[in-house]
């Protein structure tokens, strides 16, 4: 292929692997192949041949790849997951707004938040309205609770 042709070839695909990059978001993928494409463009232009293009552009391209991953790796890092649904509740403080009771019907309720949830203690123990309790688990509809010590 003529030189000519080889300076747009270069050119073009950096353009289409840059506007790669951007269309498909967080992967940082196509980026090397970009900056190794528009090297080995800058080269063309400035005399080099086709061999010598393609060694840049491998080059640069591995380069730019291994120089890139920590970069990548870093921005993808996830710290705690983000709870949804009802496990979010666990380990949030509420209050009891309806006695629980060691009796058959252990159920009460208690507020965590806004919300409202039918609740049972951990320990089977029994729960007066008004005792501060920590969400330890969700079972269906119903809050899992233990009491807060007041000391701590």
């Amino acid at each position: 292929m003529d030189p000519e042709v080889w300076r747009w070839v270069w050119l073009a695909a950096a353009a289409a692997f840059i506007v790669g990059e951007i269309t498909v978001a967080g992967t940082f993928f196509l980026l090397p192949f970009g900056l190794g494409a528009a090297v080995a463009a800058v080269f063309a232009f400035s005399g080099a041949g086709s061999a010598t293009g393609w060694t840049i552009f491998v080059a640069v391209s591995l380069v730019a790849s291994i120089a890139v991953r920590p970069i990548v790796r870093r921005l993808n890092a996830t710290g705690d997951p983000i709870s949804v649904g009802a496990e979010r509740l666990i380990g949030q403080a509420g209050v009891v707004i309806r006695d629980l009771s060691a009796g058959a019907d252990r159920m009460g309720a208690v507020r965590v938040g806004r919300e409202e949830w039918h609740a049972e203690s951990v320990d089977g123990v029994d729960l007066p309205t008004g005792t501060a309790i920590e969400v330890t688990d969700i079972l269906g509809t119903r809050a899992i609770v233990r009491p807060v010590d007041s000391e701590s």
